[in-house]
């Protein structure tokens, strides 16, 4: 895929403000969290390319994210999932809510609903794929940074996923009103709580397991898989297990 063919496909979430960018003018500043050397060393080298960006930090796993972030300052956080460590998910949450001037994306070999959502759910600015072309992921990654509307930002491969084959993940399709169903659309009326809860579903997690996780009530937990069963035209736990399974949040 050629990046000078093909931009990024955008999507409104929140206002946010940019930070580190120094200026259309300046290259961007990324944090690059993911434990593949070559990758890490091939988006550098495209940086190099560009012009546009540059890798200031890289970490293998994301147990010191907001640390990190704190000390180098980073415009753009790009995280890959698949690592050892802490859940990825709850550290971009973290992030989000410590540093919510840094932008966030991820950067996956997979393209799942499951994944997807959670991403957008704990506070995320894009999503790309490995495969895509490393030119477009930095491209991609330069307007998140520089970006002022909120927008989320996902490549075309992603994009299709998400309105194509019958899957979406809700608010990211939001522009596409025609577009519509799979059940996978209505992750997006999944909160972020909502979908954290059915990440550990899948996981195999009882619902005193899940609430002792998240410091809740059994009957809070109970709330939760009960709003989500309604919301998935869901009927059974058992369901929704398998549901979690399927669409990728065990591994997330």
């Amino acid at each position: 895929m050629n990046a000078s063919d093909t931009k990024p496909q955008k999507a409104r979430r929140r206002m946010t403000n940019p930070s580190g960018t120094g200026g259309r003018h300046m290259p961007v500043r990324i944090l690059c969290v993911d434990d593949h050397e070559l990758l890490v060393e091939g988006l550098k080298a495209q940086c190099e390319v560009s012009g546009r960006a540059s890798i200031v930090a890289s970490l293998t796993r994301a147990d010191t994210l907001v640390e990190t972030v704190e000390e180098v300052k980073p415009a753009v956080a790009l995280l890959d999932i698949e690592m050892p460590g802490v859940d990825v998910f709850e550290a971009a949450d973290r992030l989000h809510h410590m540093s919510p001037e840094t932008k966030i994306v991820f950067l996956s070999a997979h393209i799942r609903d499951g994944y997807i959502a959670s991403a957008y759910a704990c506070g995320a600015n894009g999503y790309f794929c490995k495969s895509d072309d490393p030119a477009q992921i930095i491209e991609g990654v330069c307007d998140v940074a520089h970006s002022t509307t909120g927008e989320f930002v996902m490549s075309p491969m992603v994009r299709e996923r998400c309105l194509g084959g019958g899957g979406g993940v809700g608010s990211p399709a939001s522009q596409a009103p025609d577009q519509k169903p799979g059940v996978a659309l209505r992750l997006g009326e999944l909160t972020a709580r909502e979908i954290e809860v059915l990440r550990l579903i899948g996981k195999g997690l009882s619902r005193g397991e899940i609430a002792k996780e998240l410091h809740r009530s059994a009957k809070t937990i109970d709330g939760h898989q009960e709003r989500m069963m309604r919301k998935l035209h869901i009927d059974s736990r058992a369901e929704l297990m398998r549901y979690a399974i399927r669409e990728g949040f065990a591994e997330a």
